[in-house]
């Protein structure tokens, strides 16, 4: 999945008027994860919470519920006097900008409902160690994503936004389509060996357990509009609206492997974390080749051969994003060590606490983004950088506390049977 934004940034930075295409097709993505927001945990949930028939129509139940509240907001906020107003009067975008951005949210309309769903499907997979099933949806969404971003780059004139966007919402709902169908085997083999088995999974439990998950990615993801602001504030703003995205994206493809940790340590940790202690070492390995990967391309010349050659950034905005990327090199070893935290937590369902410390990195990371653009008058897309990283090390260093306290009381009731 990590391959979507560098080859979608690359396709529209060889369009025209790269550097809004590339802005807007940053700002757009970024409005739409907000939407998106409340389901990403939803394959935690699912791993952690189907464990029989019964339970799956509960969860399914309340996933299509979430999935058309949102799909509903979203649509409202597309009506045009309340998309313009927040993005222009609001967030302070340029005319240009705003416009293709508006445009590109529209067609993502599909996303947050067909992310919802699929992910649902996929934390079953994974639950029944289907995890090869997971990695063929995502080989269909990243070739349908790339058959249509292609023929509307080769065969079209539309900009390049709408290029990136349309690709988007076309590869989620492929692979929406593909996880279901891929899960039936597994429903159909639950309906028949639990039918008679009862659950005290109801909707009010589910709640009590989710809402705490979908207001940690909300607020995860709901900075981005106020990171936004504050860049559109700051010296060099367009330059670094174009290549915000371009970095992100290209972190993001070594962050994805502590991203998709939080899962593996809910599905294999065992009752009590039995196997506590190896997939630790084994986060420890990952975090040390993921990260230690993104430094050899940031802090070498594959920086600019990626950013030019790669991504078709100019001249200027090659040589503008190699200190943003440099920032954000240690990254991935804060993903992984957050993803094996909340693992834990959500394990022991204590995911309120998942919940603080995302809203402590929040916070953080809202005031230092305001620091270092209004008083130290720091270059947007760096201010942002040293934002997204103080923040998630602040995260991380408050959920040491319950997430040891969370294994403690596992190996006191394993010492007391």
């Amino acid at each position: 999945m990590s391959i979507e934004g560098p080859y979608l940034s690359a396709l529209i930075a060889r369009l025209p008027m790269p550097e809004f295409n590339l802005a807007a097709y940053g700002i757009a993505f970024s409005l739409a994860m907000i939407f998106e927001a409340p389901v990403i945990m939803m394959m935690s949930a699912s791993t952690a919470l189907v464990t029989n028939y019964k339970s799956f129509l509960q969860l399914r139940k309340f996933n299509y519920l979430l999935i058309f509240l949102l799909t509903a907001l979203l649509s409202l906020f597309c009506v045009p006097g309340i998309f313009y107003f927040i993005t222009e009067n609001l967030i302070g975008l340029p005319p240009e900008v705003s416009h293709l951005t508006h445009i590109a949210v529209i067609i993502l309309i599909p996303w947050p409902g067909a992310i919802g769903f699929r992910r649902f499907y996929q934390g079953i997979l994974i639950t029944h160690g289907l995890t090869k099933l997971v990695a063929y949806g995502t080989a269909i969404r990243l070739t349908s994503m790339s058959l249509t971003a292609f023929m509307f780059f080769a065969f079209t004139n539309v900009p390049g936004v709408v290029v990136g966007a349309t690709a988007l919402s076309t590869a989620v709902l492929c692979e929406a389509v593909a996880s279901k169908i891929m899960a039936l085997k597994i429903i159909k083999k639950l309906k028949i060996e639990t039918e008679p088995v009862e659950t005290t999974l109801t909707q009010l439990n589910i709640l009590k357990f989710y809402y705490p998950l979908a207001l940690t990615s909300l607020l995860t993801l709901g900075i981005q509009p106020f990171v936004t602001f504050f860049i559109g504030q700051s010296r060099m703003a367009i330059e670094s609206f174009a290549v915000m995205p371009v970095v992100t994206s290209l972190v993001f493809i070594f962050r994805a492997f502590g991203l998709s940790y939080q899962e593996v340590v809910i599905a294999l940790t065992g009752d009590n974390f039995i196997n506590h202690k190896s997939l630790k070492s084994f986060a420890i390995k990952l975090a040390i080749f993921s990260a230690g990967s993104l430094m050899i391309v940031a802090f070498t010349p594959l920086s600019e051969i990626w950013f030019k050659n790669v991504s078709g950034l100019s001249e200027l905005l090659t040589e503008f994003a190699a200190t943003p990327l440099k920032i954000m090199s240690f990254f991935p070893v804060l993903t992984v060590l957050i993803s094996f935290q909340r693992a834990i937590l959500v394990k022991s369902k204590e995911t309120k606490q998942i919940t603080y410390g995302t809203a402590i990195e929040f916070i953080g990371i809202m005031i230092v983004v305001a620091i270092c653009i209004k008083y130290f008058m720091l270059v947007g897309a760096i201010a942002a950088t040293i934002s997204f990283v103080l923040g998630r090390i602040a995260a991380c260093v408050y959920l040491l506390i319950p997430a040891k306290k969370s294994l403690q009381l596992s190996k006191s009731s394993i010492q007391s049977v």
